[in-house]
């Protein structure tokens, strides 16, 4: 990892920048604040309207420094900046983006930019599902052993580049880092110090155009740029898959495998790939010096992060859990697999992102799980199957129907195993009104 400029402010001072996607989750409106601080001009450009994007449009209101340009990209705005910031959906043979490095200007990403300029230890952690969870704890085991730890990277709402300022003040950055953020890494050359790789599934290949070599390509910038005296974290499984981009770029860290903790160690969160998630995170923070028991001690009182098999409340004997975030069959499986069959009222569907479907349909029709579907083009592929299975359009009916479906003592989970967009505006949005209809139940 470089080691951080004498001040951070050096690098923006006098700069103009031109930010490539704004957006309406909290992220890219905290990055143009910390631009608009720090550089002299800052363009943005988005494909949404004024109106589509009207409340991060307001939160920017105070910066005179920054101009708009909304509804289309213009290239003369990637011809003179000193160098671009690419949101992480931004693609990365985007045309304006080809259209800057044509004319040699850098292109970078928000959290990648964070963890060059930061001067502190980067603890990064990815993997096709678990990564939230997993960053959680290592970041919450950390605080319990009494260390300053910032949480960033692919968390709701956080500006990773915002913590800039304050990063000298901590120890650890701890950041949940995608697939899309880890290009920005794989640019600069650079990988955590420890790094936590959860596993590996097909995902995102709307993105990735069904190559699934790409997207590992991208999730093993985690390590690739790793140096002597760094340290992966990882499976059996991600080892396997991982053989040739170890050998190609040398690796020369430290490499450990770990299985699941033990079936018996008492988690507040259900599921076995939760006692995996949380083997990673104790490796990692041994890694740290963090000694077993005070990591043990931790670990039992972490409770689940939101949208992740987040326990939220109970109505009628029923209870609810909110799996918002699980948008693989993987995932849904994995929940699934954290309650009994019999007792298990699931609702789920969406977006279709080009993804297998096949044992999550089997696992549903051979063990009889009753099920409530949320339209979307997904679910139509799930109805060619399983045609008797309800569909509603809103997550209010899909509430009313598991409550309908469901018996005193069921568990009704919301894991959906596709993407949001259709009937909800992100996966916040959808975790949100799952949220709402379940207090409306509750009283709380």
């Amino acid at each position: 990892m470089p080691e951080q400029q004498t001040s951070f402010t050096a690098f923006f001072k006098g700069k103009t920048v031109t930010q490539l996607g704004l957006g309406l989750l909290g992220r890219g409106v905290g990055d143009a604040a910390f631009l608009a601080r720090h550089c002299k001009k800052l363009f943005i450009t988005d494909l949404k309207s004024a109106d589509e994007l009207r409340p991060s449009l307001d939160a920017l209101k105070e910066f005179p420094n920054i101009e708009f340009h909304l509804g289309k990209h213009d290239n003369a705005l990637f011809e003179n900046a000193d160098f671009i910031l690419k949101g992480a959906g931004v693609r990365l043979d985007n045309p304006q983006i080809a259209h800057a490095r044509e004319r040699g200007i850098p292109v970078y990403m928000s959290t990648a930019l964070f963890a060059h300029l930061a001067g502190i230890k980067i603890i990064g952690i990815t993997g096709t599902r678990g990564k939230t969870t997993t960053a959680c704890m290592i970041d919450g085991v950390l605080k319990h052993a009494g260390k300053k730890t910032l949480l960033g990277g692919n968390i709701r709402g956080v500006s990773t580049l915002a913590l800039l300022p304050e990063a000298a003040r901590y120890e650890y950055a701890v950041l949940e880092l995608d697939s899309w953020q880890l290009q920005g890494f794989d640019g600069l050359g650079i990988s955590p110090n420890i790094s936590v790789f959860t596993n590996f599934y097909p995902d995102h290949m709307n993105y990735y155009d069904g190559d699934m070599a790409r997207y590992l390509r991208d999730k093993t910038a985690i390590f690739r740029h790793q140096k002597t005296g760094d340290t992966l974290v990882t499976t059996e499984d991600v080892t396997a898959l991982t053989q040739n981009a170890r050998a190609e770029c040398g690796y020369k860290g430290r490499w450990i495998v770990v299985p699941p903790l033990p079936a018996d160690f008492s988690l507040q969160i259900p599921g076995a790939h939760n006692l995996a998630n949380a083997a990673l995170a104790k490796a990692a923070c041994i890694a740290c010096g963090i000694d077993a028991a005070t990591i043990d001690e931790a670990l039992r009182a972490f409770t689940a992060v939101e949208g992740r098999l987040q326990y939220a409340g109970e109505a009628q004997g029923r209870k609810f859990y909110n799996d918002s975030n699980a948008t693989t069959q993987e995932a849904t499986l994995a929940a699934l697999a954290s309650f009994p069959p019999a007792s298990t009222v699931l609702i789920f569907g969406g977006a279709d992102k080009g993804l297998p479907i096949g044992r999550l349909v089997s696992f549903i029709d051979e063990h009889k799980i009753r099920c409530v579907l949320i339209k979307g083009t997904g679910s139509d592929r799930v109805l060619e199957k399983l045609p008797d299975l309800p569909a509603v359009a809103t997550m209010q009916d899909a509430v009313a129907a598991a409550m309908k479906a469901s018996h005193e003592g069921d568990a009704i989970i919301l894991s959906p195993s596709f993407a949001s967009f259709g009937a909800f505006k992100n996966e916040y949005d959808r975790s949100d009104q799952f949220m709402r209809e379940v207090r409306n139940l509750t009283g709380k």
